[in-house]
């Protein structure tokens, strides 16, 4: 058995295991999660002291060795827990990812179409029974069930170094300085989620990835414990939280919430280089924020979006997610249908946040607040594409120009949120044989005729 700690989940101690305005543009690529290594997802659904919570499990390997142990500010039932499709948050996460997009300037010969364009464009198996000596340890089995393909227990202790025993014992191999942080969530009356594979569950399900986990509770905490995933987490750890409300943006309230640098013009090399792009544009933004940024990367009404990375989710998707508002919604009359959707989405807020962490930057766990505000927000990305056909007229001299000055705000630009060279830059345009520079020529100077006769006075 490995003694590998990870973050699953985003929350989990891992034993055994290893705004925006709209505009007329073309989306064509995404930020998405596949991009970092080590990252979780996870969905909060949120009204009142009601959530939703459902973790998505990155676990690949042998299920004998997967288990994940998780702090709930409450004791939960076999009803509170339901075993999701992961197909739903891999749309979430579609849908809500910083997105690139491109425009196509317009022949500035055409001076309408072109002050037109400026104006636009500006920027239970094996599960042992309670005994005398988990009592002795302080630890009792609050709950005990299977779900789909897992093994539950719900747990509640009196001491973190009886809970780290009572894991040991029980085939948790707990890492050294996981004994601290057990303790601080026992002393906040916290219980323990603790999961494991079914395998003849899982041998029916099929497949190599394990599905998400939701559980339904009721606390006035609105949180997520993050610090048992750093115990012993082989470097940092990304996790996206993607927030439903009905009311509006979710932020963090122990934590700086900063929205990610958007609307930004970049060289049109970049669409092949986009997820090198974002990476290093993310890591450069982290440092700046020395390591203790929440980074907001999308906030938006879920009835529609500008543009689509990919459809909203249907009510079917948002009530698996655990959305339980939408007919409350439907039936009161004093709610005023907003703009129509083809999903038929009603009243459902998503904020996307992206956390880079680590046990030493964020030794605190995640605590959330709903803003109440409703503005649109995207992390997004443009290329604007120089007009290249027949250019005979004046104006076309000054639009040269203009491209060329925006060309140089663009290398700019890049190497602000990235940290990469100039130079570098440079070169990779010149080598991508994409957005080079107008060729434009030198006016003609106004030489007086009496330098023509005295050329050196």
């Amino acid at each position: 058995m490995k003694n590998i700690f990870t973050a699953a989940a985003a929350l989990s101690l891992l034993a055994l295991a290893s705004s925006a305005n709209a505009f007329c543009g073309f989306y064509v690529a995404k930020a998405d999660t596949d991009l970092f290594n080590s990252s979780s997802k996870v969905a909060l659904v949120r009204d009142g002291e009601r959530t939703v919570i459902t973790m998505a499990n990155d676990y690949q390997g042998d299920p004998t060795e997967f288990a994940m142990v998780i702090p709930v500010p409450t004791l939960i039932s076999k009803d509170q827990v339901h075993i999701s499709d992961p197909a739903l948050l891999e749309h979430l996460d579609a849908y809500t990812a910083p997105r690139l997009v491109e425009y196509f300037d317009d022949n500035p010969c055409d001076r309408r179409l072109y002050e037109t364009m400026q104006r636009v464009n500006s920027p239970a198996p094996n599960i042992k029974s309670e005994s005398r000596g988990d009592k002795a340890l302080g630890v009792t089995i609050e709950e005990q069930f299977s779900v789909g393909e897992y093994d539950i227990l719900i747990l509640s202790a009196t001491e973190s170094n009886g809970l780290q025993i009572w894991l040991d014992q029980n085939g948790y191999k707990v890492p050294e300085g996981a004994e601290k942080t057990l303790g601080s969530y026992i002393k906040q009356d916290m219980k323990f989620f603790v999961a494991k594979v079914n395998l003849e569950e899982k041998a029916k399900q099929g497949g190599e990835m394990l599905r998400p986990i939701a559980v339904a509770y009721e606390s006035p905490k609105f949180m997520l414990p993050i610090r048992l995933g750093t115990v012993n987490a082989n470097g940092d750890q990304d996790l996206f939280v993607y927030a439903l409300t009905r009311k509006g943006k979710v932020e963090t309230t122990n934590y700086r919430t900063v929205k990610i640098p958007s609307d930004k013009e970049l060289p049109i090399f970049i669409k092949d280089d986009f997820g090198d792009f974002y990476k290093d544009m993310y890591s450069t933004t982290a440092e700046r924020e020395g390591g203790h940024g929440v980074f907001m990367e999308y906030a938006w009404d879920m009835n529609w979006c500008d543009p689509c990375a990919a459809d909203p989710l249907s009510r079917d998707e948002l009530q698996e997610l655990g959305v339980f508002w939408m007919d409350e919604a439907i039936n009161d009359p004093s709610i005023m249908p907003r703009r129509p959707a083809p999903s038929g989405a009603q009243d459902v807020f998503v904020t996307r946040l992206h956390v880079r962490y680590d046990a030493e930057s964020f030794p605190e766990d995640l605590k959330f607040k709903t803003t109440g505000d409703k503005s649109n927000f995207q992390g997004r990305y443009i290329l604007r594409h120089a007009y290249d056909g027949e250019m005979e007229c004046e104006a076309a001299t000054e639009y040269k120009q203009s491209v060329n000055d925006r060309k140089d705000e663009e290398v700019k630009t890049l190497a602000n949120l990235t940290g990469w060279s100039t130079g570098d830059i440079r070169t990779r345009i010149e080598e991508s044989g994409k957005g080079g520079y107008f060729e434009v020529s030198e006016p003609a100077l106004d030489v007086k005729w009496w330098k023509k006769i005295w050329p050196g006075e």
